[in-house]
């Protein structure tokens, strides 16, 4: 049975139209109507209002003590005259899914698969997955209006969730995330603070009871635009940050995405890294940390096979993805997604660029490919065209999963980011909670650069001088510009 809930007024609020209701129908009889009443009849009808106004000033009073103890309200609770049944909700959810897959098509100019799941049989799969694997998923789909930010939610159990939160109106959702965006670049400040705790009230806050109540700790998130580039790890409880809560994967719509779960029984260990990059670019900055990145990567942390600079081209990495012998294809190099047309974004190859219109002939699920990263992306934040490149990557390439960054940080910042990632992927075949621990290991301070070194959790490794030279400090790096830019896309597990 699906829970379908639209949540406006709660029972508290009801209690309380009663109780005035009485206090002023006993004060309309006291001063008229008990006038034409029969003497004999006025005190027991004061006597029976009297009771009722106590009875209901009793239930509201027990009411707010058990919500301040009860950290999950129960369904019935929430339901009101406006609420929505589980066949108009599940409705909802099919129009946003067809309607961004519409956008996703006509943006890249192609057809993609169309997984064709009604919300009942996304709480199924969802279900699945939780027993399949060790994380326990839901999906928040976030819809930008005019007047409100619309929130769905789908949980394992088959619960349905609608809110609508009318202080997110288009004007104020788009200066809170530019805020936010603007903010989290200032690597020396916690100027970012602000918008992270309002975007978090108005986008995890209103689930967090039904999160909790089934021990969520995966979220998909499935957004609109404006929201497609925001990088949902720093947003703020005034606690802790949500990746300090919740394994986090962005997907363009559910339908669109395979989130299919296919176990290893060969294991992590055993997988295959194809990890390719330059350092040297005719018509970009140099990335010096490249060499010590794919160095780190394999052979030190993985098994596979290294190409660089020069032999880092379109052909090469064609030719070694249809050996069919790489679970993940690594590409330490420029990436942009820009405003307009796909052909306006790109992947820097070391002797030309291959346009995001050109992805879908890597064709990276043929043999499939289980995880595509991209550590050195720029994406126009904000930018309803940059962003459906970004958040389309994965249904692009053809990969399961893509790991790409919203902006650049230095060479410096990303080796430590990768380098815990990696180390973290060989413990869990989850993704998205590999990057999870990646990100926290940077929050916490325990990655740092120390004596021309880069010391890790786990892994120490010599620098290059232009490395050494940027001297970041530790407490730097625990900033959210090093680490919240790296987004999950596609398949979190």
């Amino acid at each position: 049975m699906a829970f379908a809930l639209y949540r406006t007024k709660d029972s508290f609020g009801a209690l309380e139209m009663l109780k005035n209701f009485l206090f002023r129908l006993n004060q309309l009889l006291s001063v008229k109507l008990l006038l034409n009443i029969p003497k004999q009849y006025k005190k027991q009808l004061n006597f029976v209002l009297s009771g009722l106004i106590c009875l209901s000033i009793i239930i509201a009073n027990s009411h707010v003590v058990n919500s301040q103890n009860t950290t999950t309200p129960e369904p019935a609770d929430l339901i009101t005259a406006e609420s929505l049944d589980t066949a108009e909700l599940a409705q909802t959810i099919k129009k946003v899914e067809a309607k961004w897959e519409r956008a996703y098509e006509k943006y890249f100019r192609r057809n993609f698969v169309n997984y064709n799941r009604s919300a009942d049989k996304i709480a199924q799969h969802l279900k699945n997955i939780s027993q399949q694997t060790s994380v326990n998923p839901a999906v928040i789909w976030a819809i930008p209006k005019p007047k409100f930010l619309q929130l769905l939610l789908v949980t394992p159990n088959n619960r349905l969730v609608m809110e609508k939160i009318r202080s997110a109106d288009a004007i104020a959702l788009d200066s809170i995330v530019t805020q936010f965006n603007i903010a989290i670049a200032d690597r020396h400040s916690r100027k970012y603070l602000p918008p992270a705790k309002q975007l978090y009230k108005w986008i995890f806050a209103p689930f967090e009871s039904y999160l909790e109540a089934e021990n969520i700790d995966t979220i998909l998130l499935c957004t609109g635009p404006k929201l497609r580039s925001l990088p949902f790890a720093a947003l703020h409880d005034g606690e802790k940050f949500a990746i300090e809560k919740y394994n986090l994967a962005l997907i363009p719509a559910f339908n669109l995405s395979d989130t299919n779960y296919e176990a290893n029984d060969e294991g992590q260990e055993n997988k295959q890294v194809l990890a390719m990059g330059a350092s040297e670019f005719k018509e970009h900055p140099a990335l010096p940390g490249v060499a010590v990145e794919l160095h780190i990567i394999t052979p030190q942390l993985w098994a596979g096979r290294k190409i660089m600079n020069q032999d880092f081209t379109l052909e090469n990495l064609q030719s070694a993805h249809q050996q069919g012998e790489y679970d993940i294809i690594h590409l330490a190099t420029h990436s942009e997604f820009r405003s307009g047309s796909p052909d306006n974004s790109y992947i820097q190859f070391s002797d030309r660029p291959l346009g995001l219109d050109q992805f879908a002939s890597l064709n990276l699920g043929n043999p499939p490919v289980d995880l595509l990263v991209l550590s050195s992306c720029e994406t126009a934040l904000g930018d309803k065209d940059a962003e459906l490149g970004f958040a389309g990557l994965a249904i692009q390439t053809g990969a399961k999963s893509v790991l790409a960054s919203l902006w650049p940080i230095n060479d410096a910042g990303t080796v430590a980011l990768m380098s815990e990632f990696y180390q973290d992927l060989k413990q869990t075949p989850i993704k998205a909670e590999a990057l999870k621990q990646a990100q926290l290991t940077m929050l916490e301070g325990k990655v740092s650069f120390v004596a021309g070194q880069l010391r890790g959790s786990e892994v120490s490794v010599p620098l290059p001088p232009a490395l050494t030279n940027l001297n970041i400090e530790q407490q730097e790096l625990a900033h959210p510009f090093y680490w919240a830019g790296f987004t999950m896309i596609g398949n979190p597990w």
